[in-house]
């Protein structure tokens, strides 16, 4: 089944979001997303064709959904994502499956990834406060997608990792 139009896919749709820990460039974009795209062209789960699209953004965020409503992707077919992304880590040079990294926009405007222990650590140095712009990679909705995958640090779980005000 061919891609789909991202925003044609409901609310309910699935989403996987991953994050690379630098950005890619336009040559390592283009590798990434036609690669993805040539996967998502073949996708299937038990035979049947998905559903689904990608979202790239920031220069780091891939957001690869499916529309649960029509076919739902199984175990072996997330696998298969999984493993398709995995084998372009070593050509991209970057980590992009889940890697535990909090990601957020520094107050220089770029998107940074660090450990959780470096972004309470940065917090403590006021490096980050409530109003930081933070990342949310554990959405698994396109509506939760859609309203908080990027918020504020106050609005989101990474608050737990900054010190409270004292």
């Amino acid at each position: 089944m061919p891609r789909v139009d991202f925003d044609s896919l409901p609310d309910s749709a699935r989403v996987w979001v991953y994050g690379s820990d630098r950005e890619l460039g336009e040559g390592g974009e283009k590798q990434l997303l036609s690669t993805v795209d040539s996967f998502l062209d073949q996708w299937k789960a038990h035979g049947t064709p998905l559903s689904s699209s990608r979202d790239w953004r920031e220069g780091r965020f891939l957001t690869v959904a499916v529309d649960q409503k029509q076919a739902g992707a199984s175990g072996c077919s997330i696998d298969g994502l999984f493993r398709n992304l995995k084998d372009l880590e070593k050509t991209l040079d970057a980590q992009l499956v889940p890697s535990g990294l909090v990601y957020f926009r520094g107050r220089d405007g770029h998107v940074r990834a660090v450990s959780r222990n470096e972004f309470s650590d940065a917090a403590a140095r006021g490096e980050i406060d409530n109003e930081t712009e933070v990342f949310d990679l554990s959405v698994t909705t396109l509506g939760e997608w859609k309203g908080r995958f990027k918020s504020r640090a106050e609005d989101s779980w990474h608050r737990a990792l900054m010190p409270d005000p004292g």
